[in-house]
């Protein structure tokens, strides 16, 4: 069923992250208004005891420590729980939506990143009949059915055949667009279809997800994460990549065309037009990386030029443009729409970059074409210290106001919120050793994304593969 602009704003109250339940986050920082400079590189990057729900307290079943009357729920684990085929929940869990489902359950779809043959991997998506599109590969999707919750229903399979599914993003008609962070050519890595595209996955409707197709309008790259133009039915999509840093896109469909279940797998694979930003700042100097904000509320205008080759058969698609002609940024990650725009994560910047830092947040304003550095985490000098945060990835807004973001950087890995007043406070910490006692090593989290219903938030630990379900006094953050 294709959408019409009024279906998009009926549906888009809980795509747009529940906002409309909570408000909006966007004091962040500063409001993406006037060209502004705010405050300076590392103002976000420990903890402020004064907000959130106070200190973790540690889990004896060294799982995940939480605030004082706050509990999880473990939904899945790779190699533990089951499949309705039989097989067991495959492993590398990562970018997560949810739905609600029949009965008061909810729904979500769950990416697996697995990278490169079947043969590497102890627990790859069982290549489920009708649902694979490259039977070498080893990643895709599941779809997990939860009691309201957290209690475990059933799990089964949404696509299989693709690689490395990392983040995705959830549309305003109700399925899964699922993002494959690689460009594996047919013949590399033992791979037998070219890959580097985006998928769509229905929750609802198995049927739906027969025959996979990659929406080929897109572009192939080492794509991240997506969002949707609640609006308009531009798409918008990130980037990991580097040498170059890598790019994020903005997608514009072609005159006519309505969005709606299974209708972007129709498409022709030159569909609409592919762009890429270049940006500018408040005395219209050109800025070749976001890098360069050392300040939250720097504001950036926002032109966009066209992708010659968006299939990159010859040459990848970040490759396809001068460093003058396109602003970059290093580890392009997690979006999410929300307050008439998209939330942007760059992950950090090192050597490869020109300033380095451990991670930023970006809103980008359609309406007025801009960029906002929202959050800045400064770089941390010592990862293995408890409330140091680097490494920001997965995004969601928060019913209860700010964003929570899921960390993937070096030593202790958490889940925090950033108050709509630039505050961090944590809301769990990752205490699964996966290393030694010498050399501890904990996984990144993943997939955090709240319940339809804003009670329950669910996360992934990625390594083994655990999807957890975090419920407990949540309240507004300011």
């Amino acid at each position: 069923m294709a959408l019409t602009r009024r279906d998009f704003a009926k549906r888009s109250a809980y795509t747009g992250a529940g906002v409309a339940l909570a408000g909006s986050v966007g004091a962040l920082g500063t409001a993406p208004g006037a060209l502004a400079m705010g405050t300076a590189q590392g103002d976000a990057d420990r903890f402020d005891p004064a907000a959130g729900y106070g200190p973790l307290l540690s889990d004896p079943a060294g799982i995940l420590a939480l605030p004082q009357g706050f509990s999880y729920r473990v939904v899945t684990r790779s190699g533990v729980t089951k499949l309705e085929s039989g097989e067991t929940t495959p492993s590398n869990h990562d970018g997560t939506a949810t739905f609600e489902g029949p009965r008061g359950t909810t729904l979500l779809v769950n990416n697996h990143e697995l990278k490169g043959p079947r043969s590497d991997w102890e627990h790859p998506v069982p290549l489920t009949e009708g649902l694979v599109y490259d039977p070498a590969a080893a990643g895709g999707c599941t779809v997990v059915e939860v009691h309201r919750h957290g209690g475990h229903v059933a799990e089964w399979v949404g696509i299989a055949g693709t690689s490395q599914n990392c983040a995705g993003g959830r549309t305003p008609w109700g399925t899964w667009l699922t993002c494959e962070e690689t460009a594996d050519k047919a013949g590399q890595h033992g791979m037998t279809k070219d890959h580097g595209y985006v998928f769509e996955v229905d929750p609802y409707d198995r049927r739906a997800n027969l025959d996979p197709k990659p929406i080929k309008a897109l572009g192939r790259y080492e794509h991240e994460a997506v969002v949707v133009d609640t609006h308009c039915g531009d798409l918008y999509l990130t980037e990991d990549a580097s040498d170059p840093n890598g790019l994020f896109y903005r997608w514009v469909p072609p005159h006519g065309f309505r969005h709606g279940r299974g209708q972007l797998r129709k498409l022709a694979d030159d569909a609409g037009v592919l762009l890429a930003p270049k940006c500018y700042d408040s005395d219209g100097r050109f800025v070749d990386d976001l890098s360069r904000a050392t300040r939250t509320g720097t504001v950036y205008r926002v032109d966009w030029a066209e992708v010659p080759d968006r299939d990159a058969q010859s040459k990848p698609v970040r490759e396809q443009f001068a460093d003058d002609e396109v602003t970059r940024a290093r580890k392009l990650e997690g979006m999410w729409w929300a307050d008439g725009g998209a939330y942007i994560v760059a992950s950090y910047a090192r050597e490869e970059s020109p300033v380095q830092h451990d991670g930023q947040v970006w809103f980008y304003c359609p309406r007025r074409r801009t960029l906002t550095l929202k959050v800045l985490l400064g770089v941390n000098k010592n990862p293995a210290a408890d409330g140091a945060l680097d490494g920001p990835d997965n995004i969601t807004v928060s019913p209860y106001g700010g964003l929570i973001i899921a960390e993937d950087g070096e030593g202790i890995q958490h889940l925090f919120g950033a108050t709509e007043s630039g505050r961090t406070y944590p809301i769990a910490r990752n205490e699964l050793n996966v290393g030694t006692a010498a050399k501890p090593e904990f996984s990144e989290f993943t997939g955090v994304v709240f319940s339809p219903d804003g009670r329950t938030l669910f996360a992934n630990i990625q390594t083994p593969g655990i999807m957890l379900a975090i419920t407990g006094p949540w309240r507004r953050q300011r």
